[in-house]
């Protein structure tokens, strides 16, 4: 490791801290033209042209892709085994030479990889790791090693948008440094008020399925605001996910809950009218501020968000505010 990422790397250290000394997640460094990221497929297997074009657009934003050595593999339907997956994910981690990590895309497996990787590699060289879906497992394992990851767009996304459309510019200018600022309409189910918190979130299905282990990253810290999102999943399965939160004390506990994207839901026999206002029914109960219609998920646009970033959510009758705090 060179000066250059030692200095970077004391200095988010330094930022992290909280006015009254308390130390909070460490911020990879950013990236700067010419830096490498590293393309690796720790869940299912990508597509060979999806993988191709997203690394052109890589190089169209000034950095040099360098796709792992089993990222297009194929066993079962995951891309490789358990142990090539996971020799890909602990090479873009311990690589000095890479500056961040782009998975290739979300499906199935990653969860599998983290048995194999202890969480000190992840902070042993903090990088950012960007991805979402079934890549919630990695950021959930990266929140617990202490380090700041990016929920965001990966290969498949920005390919299919030519990396020029607005998220793929915010997720661009947030590499670059430029930590984002998002402002929301207003919501008939958004409950009202301000609050700040560490943000963690993605796939509820995924960061769920975590209860309990090392790698949960709902284990440890009590000013929490999570974000949530789904896709493919029958609302009476979200059901029982929000009472495992309930009944673990989860819910009692956080400081605001961004709803995003539930998509492809499948509906019970009941007369909600959507996923939406099955959650409201609940979290109506909590004294805390709550986002609904929030761009995060699986659909467009998806914004990107730092897992782990402390962050100000303000919900008004003007909409809904979130800032990335330094």
């Amino acid at each position: 490791m060179n000066a250059r990422s030692l200095l970077l790397i004391a200095v988010s250290v330094l930022l992290s801290l909280t006015a009254h000394g308390q130390r909070q997640l460490v911020r990879p460094p950013f990236l700067q033209p010419g830096d490498r990221i590293a393309v690796i497929s720790p869940s299912s297997v990508p597509e060979e042209k999806t993988v191709v074009e997203g690394c052109d657009i890589l190089r169209q934003w000034g950095y040099e892709p360098v796709v792992g050595p089993h990222a297009l593999c194929n066993y079962h339907d995951f891309a490789g085994t358990v142990d090539e997956r996971s020799a890909d994910l602990l090479w873009a981690l311990r690589d000095s030479t890479i500056r961040a990590i782009m998975c290739t895309r979300g499906g199935d497996g990653a969860v599998q990889l983290l048995h194999h990787i202890p969480l000190s590699e992840f902070s042993h060289q903090p990088k950012w790791l960007i991805g979402f879906s079934d890549a919630t497992a990695l950021h959930s394992a990266m929140v617990q090693a202490g380090v700041m990851s990016i929920h965001g767009s990966m290969c498949h996304a920005i390919a299919a948008q030519g990396g020029t459309d607005s998220v793929s510019v915010m997720l661009q200018q947030l590499l670059r440094g430029q930590l984002p600022h998002y402002q929301l309409p207003p919501h008939q189910l958004n409950q009202l008020g301000q609050a700040e918190g560490i943000l963690v979130g993605g796939n509820m299905s995924v960061f769920c399925g975590l209860a309990g282990s090392p790698y949960d990253f709902l284990n440890q810290h009590n000013d929490l605001i999570l974000f949530i999102e789904d896709t493919d999943e029958q609302m009476s399965k979200v059901d029982r996910m929000l009472h495992l939160l309930e009944i673990r004390g989860i819910l009692g506990r956080l400081r605001g809950i961004i709803v995003g994207h539930f998509t492809k839901y499948k509906y019970p026999q009941s007369d909600f009218d959507d996923m939406n206002h099955m959650l409201h029914e609940y979290l109506q109960h909590y004294d805390i501020p709550v986002c609904y219609g929030f761009p995060v998920g699986h659909a467009r646009p998806n914004f990107p968000m730092i897992e782990g970033s402390r962050v100000r959510l303000t919900v008004t009758p003007q909409g809904t505010t979130l800032s990335f705090l330094e």
